[in-house]
C-alpha cells in the first residue's frame, strides 16, 4: 500500500494533497482541522480529482453607518427648494386629524 497522505501533516512543494474518496470518509475530521489551517486538500475518485477542501475565508468586518444625510452614491447636496415639486398633499396626514381630535369636534 502506498504511503498514506491523510496522515502526513505537511503538504508537499506547494501543491494540495490529494486524498481517495474512501479515505476521505474515514479521516474527515481530520481533514477539515487540517483545512482550516490553510492545507488545501482534494478529494478524488478512482484517482480523478472531484472536490476540494480548504478554509472559509476570515469573515468581514461589518461597515459602519453611513453618516446622517449622506447616501451611498455620496451625494450630500439638497438644493433649498427640494421640496417645490411635490404637493402639499404629500405632507399632510389625513390620520392626524382623528388623532389630535377623536370625538370628531375640531
Amino acid at each position: 500500500m502506498a504511503a498514506n497522505p491523510v496522515s502526513s501533516p505537511v503538504k508537499q512543494s506547494g501543491k494540495p494533497v490529494q486524498v481517495n474518496l474512501y479515505e476521505a470518509k474515514t479521516h474527515f475530521s481530520s481533514l477539515v482541522d487540517r483545512a482550516a489551517k490553510g492545507e488545501e486538500i482534494v478529494i478524488a475518485k478512482a484517482g480523478k480529482p472531484m472536490a476540494r477542501l480548504s478554509a472559509v475565508p476570515a469573515k468581514e468586518p461589518a461597515r459602519e453607518p453611513l453618516p446622517f444625510g449622506q447616501n451611498l452614491l455620496g451625494i450630500e447636496f439638497l438644493s433649498d427648494d427640494w421640496e417645490a415639486d411635490i404637493p402639499l398633499e404629500w405632507f399632510e396626514d389625513p390620520e392626524e386629524d382623528k388623532l389630535l381630535h377623536p370625538g370628531g369636534s375640531k
